[in-house]
């Protein structure tokens, strides 16, 4: 690709940003899009009616004031703290490219076009001249590469250890600021052996009650998806069966334990001269239970011993881990059979596999478009293609933006992968599927671009035969991709923020379900964020910074932009569109610190095998010992910081019990136990497992019931104002994270 391609790029998506944002800052003030630009702000009931003026219709950059003033705290009171570890990626991310934007900038690159490696006649573009390829073999001026990957590697390790420290502070008081979560107390167990002589429900009472006698309060089984709901209809059939039968017929109350809520209850079973046999509600609690239920403990560490304890010999038996929040669970999973689960996961990882090799197509077919030059000689008419004068769009813009449309199924896909591997939690799940298409989104977007442009220019000549081969491979193609890699951090970075700030769905969606179909009810309500595609963008672009600071510099500013506005924008997103449901805890840290060492552990071995290559010996060996320290300081952080993301502190659980039982709070969170995990209650909406309508259920609780019809003019720079009114204190759980406990029983 050459510069008027990638000028060509650069100002088709600049233009489309440009205008995005300008569409946005007018269409935000519209009353009709109130409900899509501003959901979380509603779900906290703050809004307010304005009268018709002129500052609607002009675009205005108020909202991007409003972000940059917003404080961490208002952010945790909006999006809670995975919102605020996603945005400390991105600043770690700003931190360490704006060094390295400056260094490379004013030391490498013009070291990198003066270095007069490339002789005349090769087949090299201007854009090569600009890479670390037109250095000389032997120069000295590779010193000045190898102490730029230094001070880089260590202003990188230094931020993430402190990021890492800070993140890690966060978790641990995050268990302070809801001491009364009812995960804490309530372990889930897989696996229930079955038995033909008794239930599943009185199985886990027996075995808990015989083992756990002092501190097991009560249980509730897990029943099949849809079955709860299937119960109460036929509750109220028989309410009605029993209205109508004679006078002879009766009614008795069997008091038995009910496996909704794990205390006793009545249910029904009618009596009566006709009946041939009796037909109990037990009878069919039973027939539909699952091999698993939840256990309520007397105190945190109770719960925290049994979640972490072999129950049986069978390791594949009365399986125990923490309990997700009511909230947070996935009830179609959990009466996924343990002993399967194994099967469904190598399901998944060869399905994985077999998709990433089948986009290998796109990919090659991208890589074509870029390199319509180096076709020719197989296929002629292209030639003429390469001779019109809208060439440059072709192998400037179109390529990326091929590649980002077909990307578009790929997290879709992951959570569908992660659902069938029977994920317990929603959390999980979403965590399961950002690992999914981080790993795709590092081979097939990255090392799958390198190695296919790579082969379209040799004409099927790539050939390794060993993983030195291919080390030697990426570090000579790494720097000839870099122009394509801008164009990629132009259309699916710039643009990508301009549609994410636009809601394009949401938009086209609500105005055609209000102004074509006059529908009254809503059609946009608070959508959860999409954490599985955001951080997986933010990494794969942080491992593009890193590979290519040193070989190719250019790409740098186009990736610091894009990261200053990313900035921006999701924190607008956090606080006005995206709703709250669910917590993972900041788990996202672990994530993106593994993907950040892996980038500096590539980036040290690809210039090592460059400098050997450039014949510098002196240098090649330099980066030995800086990707020896980097492993070292990964192996600290793991042993340091890692195990708080994986396990609960047991002297943190045993002091708050204590402070519980001196007040006497601890007898009012047990009482209320039972209560929280209500399947009927939570799972009446989980009807798809796809993210779409995980997104749409949960009416709000503050002002998302009442219609907005009245409101003539909504004031959108106000709604956006933190003057208005204040968000929840950071040291409280926000509304919508802690639900109302609610008891439904059969009558």
């Amino acid at each position: 690709m050459d510069i008027p391609a990638l000028l060509t790029s650069a100002g088709m998506n600049i233009g489309i940003s440009v205008g995005m944002f300008s569409l946005y800052s007018i269409l935000r003030k519209q009353p009709l899009n109130v409900r899509v630009y501003f959901g979380q702000r509603i779900a906290q009931g703050r809004t307010r009616n304005e009268n018709l003026c002129f500052e609607r219709f002009v675009p205005s950059a108020s909202w991007i004031l409003k972000s940059w003033e917003a404080t961490e705290e208002d952010i945790f009171a909006c999006g809670g703290i995975d919102a605020v570890v996603f945005l400390r990626i991105v600043v770690f991310s700003i931190r360490i490219f704006a060094i390295a934007t400056i260094l490379c900038t004013f030391l490498v690159l013009p070291l990198n076009y003066f270095g007069q490696g490339m002789q005349q006649g090769e087949d090299s573009t201007a854009m090569d001249l600009l890479t670390i390829g037109n250095v000389r073999e032997g120069s000295r001026w590779l010193w000045a590469h190898c102490l730029t990957l230094y001070v880089i590697s260590a202003c990188a390790c230094t931020l993430l250890y402190f990021e890492y420290k800070n993140i890690a502070r966060m978790r641990m008081e995050q268990v302070h600021r809801f001491p009364t979560r009812p995960s804490n107390f309530t372990v889930l167990v897989r696996g229930i052996p079955w038995s033909s002589v008794e239930s599943y429900n009185e199985s886990v009472g027996k075995f808990f009650s015989n083992y756990y006698a002092s501190s097991y309060i009560s249980h509730q089984i897990v029943y099949r998806f849809g079955a709860v709901q299937q119960l109460m209809e036929d509750a109220e059939k028989m309410y009605k069966v029993m209205t109508t039968v004679p006078g002879k017929q009766c009614c008795e109350p069997n008091v038995n334990r009910c496996g909704l809520c794990g205390a006793r209850s009545n249910s029904f079973k009618i009596v009566g001269p006709e009946s041939g046999a009796t037909r109990n509600v037990d009878d069919q609690l039973r027939e539909k239970e699952c091999e698993a239920a939840l256990v309520f403990f007397r105190s945190r560490y109770d719960a925290l011993v049994v979640s972490h304890t072999i129950q049986s010999a069978d390791p594949m038996l009365w399986v125990t881990q923490l309990a997700p929040e009511p909230r947070d669970v996935f009830w179609q999973n959990l009466c996924v059979p343990y002993n399967l689960l194994w099967i469904r996961k190598i399901s998944v990882f060869i399905a994985s596999i077999v998709f990433s090799v089948l986009f290998l197509l796109p990919t090659t077919f991208v890589q074509g478009l870029t390199k319509i030059q180096h076709l020719q000689n197989a296929f002629p008419f292209l030639r003429q293609v390469s001779d019109r004068s809208y060439i440059n769009l072709i192998t400037g813009y179109l390529p990326s933006l091929v590649l980002t449309v077909f990307l578009t199924v790929v997290p879709p896909l992951m959570m569908l992968f992660s659902t069938l591997e029977g994920a317990v939690s929603r959390s999980t799940r979403k965590r399961s599927a950002c690992v999914k298409v981080l790993i795709f989104m590092f081979w097939n977007v990255y090392f799958s671009n390198i190695l296919s442009g790579s082969w379209i220019e040799r004409m099927g000549k790539l050939t390794v035969t060993s993983p030195k081969d291919l080390a030697t491979l990426l570090a000579e193609l790494i720097p000839r991709q870099a122009s394509f890699f801008m164009t990629y951090v132009m259309t699916s970075g710039w643009s990508g923020l301009s549609f994410e700030l636009l809601q394009p769905v949401g938009l086209i969606g609500n105005w055609l379900f209000k102004c074509v179909l006059m529908k009254e009810e809503d059609f946009v309500r608070p959508v959860t964020f999409s954490y599985h595609t955001e951080v997986t963008r933010v990494l794969l672009f942080g491992l593009l910074g890193f590979t290519f600071c040193i070989l190719a510099p250019l790409i740098l500013p186009f990736l610091l932009v894009y990261f200053c506005f990313a900035f921006l924008v999701y924190r607008n997103q956090i606080m006005n569109v995206y709703f709250v449901k669910y917590q993972t805890d900041g788990s996202y840290w672990p994530l993106a610190h593994n993907a950040t060492i892996f980038s500096l552990i590539l980036t040290q071995v690809v210039a090592g095998i460059l400098f050997g290559m450039k014949k510098s010996s002196s240098a090649s060996t330099s980066t030995i010992p800086l990707i020896i320290c980097t492993a070292l300081f990964n192996v600290f952080c793991k042993n340091r910081f890692l195990p708080l993301f994986k396990n609960r502190a047991a002297q943190v659980a045993i002091e708050m019990d204590r402070d519980d039982e001196r007040s006497g709070k601890l007898q009012e969170i047990v009482e209320e136990l039972p209560s929280a995990y209500n399947q009927f209650e939570l799972c009446g909406d989980q009807t798809q497992p796809q993210e779409e309508e995980e997104e749409e259920e949960e009416k709000t609780k503050k002002g998302s019931d009442e219609s907005l019809k009245d409101l003539e003019i909504v004031n959108a720079d106000s709604l956006s104002g933190e003057q208005e009114q204040a968000p929840a204190s950071p040291t409280s759980a926000p509304p919508h994270l802690e639900p109302e406990p609610k008891i439904v029983s059969i009558k």
